[in-house]
């Protein structure tokens, strides 16, 4: 591959105009030959840039409502001529075909066509057909053009070009090929994603995914691993889409972490907080305002709470963001903050505070990933939610309105710790939680220990968890997991049931005076 290649002509065809004419005006300055097309070639001529209508470069007009402009022999065979193949330079001088050695064009933007919910037609009409084709071209033959599909790539160009006397690098020019084609990989994800939604096909044969570069990390879950985040743009309030308004560089963990506690804070519809450690959370509480629920999340394990990640559905003020500041917190996510908290943050130098606009929405349809060795599994967002009416009382005793309430809250919970998961509410606040264990037993231990460590720090007479309520991801296969939960003095219980020993544990229950209900619908998350 030649090192240095002259750019003498170039075509420029783009919808994102950034940085356009500042570009054009460089690559004129430099005796280079502009050829465009529509609105691009109409915004550089009002910039004063001579330029070339390609239909004029073609000697072919543009038609068919403009499917049809790019789509020409002197465009392709000008993009994908060899330099220095005899057979390629005789075919191209017997049919006046000039080579093309610097393609600019970025797509019709699909994505956010889609995003903004345009109905089906002009849907279609932002799939990009030339523009693809022109890129894929370039790309493939970089050993003599130069390809660009972002203005952000504009200034490496330029200082190529300048720094090689108007002629660009193969190592450029390779660097910008890999960058075409996700480029081309990603927007043909996004078509087909979009596609298979609008035929109702889930899980079609050919599953595509497409993401852009949001951060380089400094590592990943630790040290020795590399990472990077990278976003798919879909419209969904959160870690993707938060503004950072303070404090250093998210690590992989916070990311992690803190999209976990803000899907959580977004399952409630009153004031709630959510505190995460390690993708699961250590206290989450609902209130009459976020000051009154943070206090009561955080008294359910403040030890954990330390250096965790606080996440809000509500936007916070300065009392709020004065209660959070009382101990070591990495990261704070929320809907927004007034300047008064602003404030408060901003003398936390090392807190992180993003803020996202809005919340996400807990039963919007969308899909998670899981890789695997030689793959990856798909599924469907887990959005199923509870409400009361779904609820089977199966014991003897009936509920209070007081249980029944923590029990959805429970529930909701739930869906957010990683099996197997335990789960004592009390008033709305969680007072008990056991994560992660290979025995629901032991979660249910697990839990009743951490509240009655909990109790002695505040200096209570007895742990939280009696009178509370107590929920579980999945039936209780035993009544081994039930017993334990009321020698805590949980005096009702929320779970999916289903096990061929339910029978079993309502008995179990109803021997102990506990209030029992079903939900029908369970929640492993692993």
């Amino acid at each position: 591959m030649t090192t240095t290649l002259p750019i003498r002509r170039a075509l420029l065809s783009v919808s994102d105009k950034a940085g356009l004419t500042e570009f054009a005006s460089f690559l004129a300055a430099q005796g280079v030959e502009i050829l465009s097309t529509g609105g691009t070639a109409k915004a550089m001529r009002d910039a004063g840039i001579a330029v070339i209508d390609v239909a004029d470069f073609t000697g072919f007009p543009e038609m068919l409502d403009g499917r049809v402009k790019t789509l020409h022999p002197k465009v392709h065979g000008g993009i994908l001529g060899i330099r220095g193949n005899a057979e390629h330079e005789a075919a191209m001088k017997d049919h006046g075909i000039a080579p093309i050695d610097l393609v600019v064009v970025n797509l019709y933007p699909f994505e956010a066509t889609v995003a903004k919910g345009a109905d089906f037609d002009t849907c279609i009409e932002n799939i990009d057909i030339g523009g693809p084709g022109m890129i894929r071209a370039a790309a493939k033959n970089h050993a003599a053009v130069t390809v660009v599909t972002d203005p952000e790539d504009y200034a490496a160009v330029k200082a190529d070009m300048e720094a090689n006397g108007g002629a660009t690098t193969a190592a450029l020019r390779t660097q910008l090929a890999a960058i075409a084609y996700a480029r081309t990989a990603a927007y043909d994800a996004a078509i087909s994603t979009w596609f298979a939604g609008q035929v109702s096909d889930e899980f079609p044969r050919r599953f595509a995914v497409g993401g852009r570069l949001k951060q380089t990390l400094r590592y990943g879950e630790n040290p020795h691993q590399k990472a990077a985040f990278y976003v798919t743009g879909e419209d969904r309030p959160g870690i993707a889409t938060a503004e950072q308004v303070q404090g250093k560089e998210l690590s992989y963990n916070n990311l992690n972490d803190t999209d976990a506690a803000f899907e959580l804070a977004a399952e409630f519809d009153e004031p709630a907080v959510a505190i995460i450690k390690h993708a699961n959370p250590c206290g989450v509480a609902v209130g009459g305002d976020v000051v009154a629920a943070y206090q009561r999340a955080l008294a359910c394990d403040p030890v954990s709470a330390f250096g965790g990640i606080v996440a809000l559905n509500r936007p916070i003020d300065a009392a709020a963001a004065e209660e959070i500041t009382k101990i070591f917190t990495e990261v704070v996510i929320a809907p927004d903050a007034d300047a008064e908290a602003r404030a408060v943050f901003a003398a936390k130098k090392n807190l992180r505070l993003l803020l996202t606009g809005g919340m996400p929405d807990p039963a919007a349809p969308g899909v998670t990933f899981k890789n695997l060795s030689g793959g990856f599994l798909v599924q469907s967002r887990d959005n199923g939610r509870v409400m009361a009416a779904d609820l089977k009382v199966v014991t003897q005793r009936q509920p209070s309105e007081q249980e029944l309430r923590d029990m959805l809250i429970a529930f909701r919970i739930c869906k957010h710790v990683k099996s197997n998961a335990i789960i004592y509410v009390k008033d709305g606040a969680t007072v008990g939680i056991g994560a992660g264990q290979m025995s629901r037993v032991d979660s249910s231990r697990i839990a009743s220990w951490k509240s009655a460590e909990a109790a002695k720090a505040q200096g209570l007479a007895q742990p939280q968890t009696v009178g509370s309520v107590v929920a579980s991801d999945a039936f209780f296969p035993f009544a081994d997991g039930l017993l334990a939960a009321a020698e805590a003095g949980a005096t009702a219980v929320i779970q999916p049931g289903g096990s061929m020993r339910d029978d079993e544990v309502i008995k179990a229950a109803d021997e102990k005076g506990l209030a029992m209900v079903m939900t029908g619908m369970r929640h492993f998350r692993h």
